[in-house]
């Protein structure tokens, strides 16, 4: 899955001079015949944004699509896509389950859009060039999005600016997903040990959930794994929003959790990046998990380390620090370690 963190902008949604502002500004300076003016006028010059609106508009509504076709289709699209030849079948399906598509998509747009926009408003609240949200949608696998990304003009951020904007979007993000996987938990239906179909793995924060909220499940599944025909709306949004969450906050390269620990430790984060993804190889191999391969090679090939911000000198002061460390726990508890099982 794309991880939802900022990255480099599209030339289309990086600051313009306002020319005709500037022109007079300009013109001002030389009635006042003051040569000090024309540099104020230079430094002061208005700069307006534009930003691209309408490829983010259609990527938004074809994931909304993308998002209500997998839960309509109980987030098994392609069985479905395989009969869908017989006459009117994948009709009757979405008419009899659009229910279960619409909570789905509302859901897990929640989450990503707040995730998101955690990222985006403080972007404009520090003046920090940066796009719309830009959602990927994917209708042919369990989730039915590869998550969403905000491109930014990351150099031109400072130390504290960097910590803000790439912990503001996790925390937002998981501030929708705790609520929407309590009322999941609370709405599963599990009858006996997942067998012979896709099976999701819990992370931990998912698994203390079970084991409070409900026991019954506990002792029925000891495993705490949850199979596919036993999944509710909202419940396969909350996973989501945990696995888009957690992934994010590794500590890796542009990742948001890259941006927290380079905010932290500064150039010692490369190490830490580095260490982790020799880790993340070395557990891909002997626990044979290979559906997280592609994401270490996408990471390879992007590079691990963060580039420097504009002012790594800018102190963070004693509540991020506290609240970075903290944050550093949350890939912990919220990266579903095992993924998904197909049989």
């Amino acid at each position: 899955m794309t991880p939802s963190s900022p990255t480099e902008p599209s030339p289309e949604d990086l600051p313009r001079l306002n020319v005709e502002a500037l022109t007079k500004a300009l013109n001002r300076a030389e009635h006042g015949n003051d040569p000090r003016a024309y540099d104020d006028a230079w430094n002061d010059a208005p700069i307006e944004l534009r930003r691209r609106r309408l490829l983010p508009a259609v990527l938004f509504l074809a994931t909304c699509a993308s998002t209500f076709f997998v839960g309509v289709t109980s987030w098994q699209p392609l069985s479905y896509l395989e009969t869908a030849g017989q006459a009117g079948m994948l009709s009757q399906v979405i008419w009899h389950q659009w229910e279960q598509g619409f909570a789905y998509m509302a859901a897990v747009l929640s989450i990503l859009l707040t995730h998101e926009m955690g990222h985006f408003l403080l972007t404009v609240r520090y003046g920090i060039a940066s796009s719309y949200p830009i959602f990927i949608p994917i209708p042919f696998n369990a989730v039915g999005t590869l998550g969403a990304v905000i491109s930014m003009d990351g150099l031109k951020a400072n130390r504290r600016e960097m910590f803000d904007i790439g912990i503001a979007g996790p925390l937002a993000g998981l501030a929708v997903t705790l609520p929407v996987l309590w009322l999941g938990i609370l709405r599963l239906q599990v009858a006996g040990i997942p067998n012979g179909g896709i099976t999701f793995h819990n992370p931990l924060i998912v698994q203390w959930m079970i084991r409070y909220l409900r026991p019954d499940i506990a002792a029925q599944v000891p495993s705490l794994d949850v199979g596919v025909a036993h999944l509710n709306a909202y419940f396969m949004a909350g996973w989501v929003g945990l696995l888009i969450t957690g992934l994010n906050m590794l500590p890796i390269s542009q990742l948001d959790g890259g941006h927290v620990a380079y905010a932290l430790f500064g150039r010692r984060a490369h190490m830490v990046a580095r260490a982790f993804i020799l880790l993340a190889i070395a557990f891909v191999i002997i626990y044979e998990v290979y559906l997280w391969t592609m994401m270490i090679v996408l990471v390879v090939l992007i590079g691990a380390d963060h580039p420097p911000t504009a002012n790594d000198a800018v102190p963070l002061g004693k509540f991020r620090w506290l609240l970075g460390l903290g944050s550093l726990v949350i890939p912990v508890v919220c990266f579903p370690l095992f993924g998904v099982s197909i049989p």
